[in-house]
């Protein structure tokens, strides 16, 4: 949510960007032993509240108690980790074991506080402690080391002085940084300024990520997900594969796995990773969509209908599947996150019902099969996302200020997210698959009209798919007859 910086300040957002690092075999090294180190700040504070608890002490939670023990531990104790380094692991420790206390005490007795230990933990740098020149990323080390210089692979993309903290992570086999900058909330001119007065609902699916509907003249926008669904189902069937193809040579219980294995391992992370990173960007590319239709009509309010009831629900095997890779907490978090930087505010009621109702009469009607609502009591029809969106505004809180439009009475715009996707073609089949074996061993290809025999020739020419007929010639413009068509022999 966006916050006031100082007396007389806008309201400001803060926004994250991970960014790659283009690292040399000395720099790769000493990243890693950072992380490492962090690492081991993590496990001692850990070991440390253990003896507290077996001793029946209280533990070191707070976060200047702990900043005392590692300013008494001395330099070098962990490395080339210096202590501001070392200081967030210490933060993110203070906010994990306060947020478990908090829960507890509101009755969820299953929370645990952490415990775990980590190889390998993130370290945050705040800023006045590391420096960003273009692509240049200075790091500090601990005293008696030189600073930590490594190249990222694309430009920082928000603006020098608004870059308020860096973390560097290892995220499912990359090193990368995460830049956190904060940025004022878009100001518009006067005549093109999101109006708070204006209402529009928004309904979240799996086949359509968004499905928005205006109060105010009925225009309404669908973002259609099919191919974001697709990169789901390639994915599972490249993971079912995958584990059929590795199931020999996993290692025996309590066997050390070999090399071949740990290569294998590090392909599948990869895949993963990419997986995500692929259903991420397709997610950012869906709420830039709506919030920029929201920017055009000048809407200020955005009523979304909260789905996450149905999550507790048991539907089958597979709809729980698609419960799964829906991620709704992941889009709510994205389109609030957007909507708070562009300026527009977003209210979150009950959907209960929205499927189920028809937005023109208001009276109950059987759920469609399909994706056209229609009603029996006043013959309405139209989408059924669009309707429900529509019925989702009239649950503003406070009431709908605008006189609510006919609905569907609109321009509805159709919308498309992940063009990124491989499965976003007609084939609907990812490029980087090989072809299947009939079509692997070679395929005359498509039927095509021939060229006709040429006379003086013993031998008519070879047509089809691998004829020598030149690019610039076309066959279908010399025809003996009116109508006349050559084919492709098979």
């Amino acid at each position: 949510m966006p916050r006031r910086r100082g007396v007389g300040a806008g309201p400001v957002v803060h926004r994250t960007a991970r960014i790659g690092l283009r690292l040399t075999r000395a720099q790769r090294q000493r990243c890693f032993g950072l992380l490492r180190s962090a690492g081991d700040v993590w496990a001692c504070v850990l070991e440390i509240n253990a003896w507290r608890r077996r001793r029946g002490d209280q533990p070191a939670a707070s976060y200047q108690e702990l900043c005392r023990l590692l300013s008494a531990s001395g330099p070098g104790t962990f490395g080339e980790l210096d202590s501001s380094g070392a200081r967030s692991v210490l933060r993110r420790y203070c906010d994990a074991w306060f947020s478990a206390a908090a829960r507890r005490k509101a009755g969820h007795a299953e929370v645990r506080f952490p415990r775990r230990r980590r190889a390998l933990m993130p370290i945050r740098w705040y800023h006045g402690t590391f420096t960003i020149t273009g692509r240049q990323l200075r790091l500090p080390a601990a005293r008696g080391c030189l600073p930590l210089h490594v190249r990222l692979d694309r430009l920082v993309p928000y603006p020098a002085g608004t870059v308020r903290s860096v973390t560097l992570l290892f995220d499912a086999g990359r090193l990368g940084i995460d830049v956190t900058a904060e940025l004022p909330v878009t100001t518009y001119p006067h005549h093109a300024r999101p109006d708070p007065d204006r209402v529009a609902g928004v309904d979240l699916g799996i086949i359509h990520p968004y499905a928005a509907a205006g109060l105010d003249d009925g225009t309404a926008l669908l973002v259609s997900g099919r191919a974001l669904r697709a990169e789901h189902r390639l994915h599972l069937a490249d993971t079912k594969g995958r584990r059929r193809a590795t199931a020999a040579r996993a290692p025996k219980p309590g066997q050390r796995g070999s090399r071949r294995w740990r290569k294998t391992r590090r392909r599948a992370r990869l895949a993963e990773t990419r997986h995500r990173r692929r259903t991420r960007q397709a997610l950012h590319e869906a709420t830039t969509t709506l919030i920029g239709w929201a920017v055009d009509k000048r809407i200020g309010t955005l009523t979304v209908g909260d789905p996450r009831g149905v999550l507790n629900q048991n539907a089958g095997r597979r709809h729980n599947l698609r419960l799964r890779q829906w991620q709704i907490g992941r889009t709510l978090q994205i389109l609030q996150d957007k909507a708070a930087l562009a300026g527009i505010r977003v209210h979150l009621v009950d959907e209960r019902g929205t499927s189920s109702t028809c937005p023109a009469c208001g009276k109950k009607i059987s759920k469609p099969r399909g994706r056209v609502m229609t009603c029996q009591h006043c013959q309405f029809a139209g989408h059924r996302d669009v309707a429900a969106a529509f019925t989702i505004a009239t649950r503003t809180p406070g009431g709908a200020t605008t006189t609510p439009a006919q609905p569907c009475s609109g321009v509805v715009t159709h919308r498309r997210a992940g063009t990124h996707l491989p499965g976003r073609g007609s084939a609907r089949r990812d490029p980087r698959r090989r072809p299947p074996r009939s079509a692997a061993e070679g395929s005359l290809g498509r039927r095509r009209p021939a060229p006709p025999p040429v006379t003086g020739r013993r031998s008519p020419p070879v047509v089809g798919s691998r004829s020598p007929t030149p690019v610039d010639e076309d066959p279908q413009h010399d025809r003996s007859q009116p109508g006349q068509r050559w084919w492709t022999p098979h």
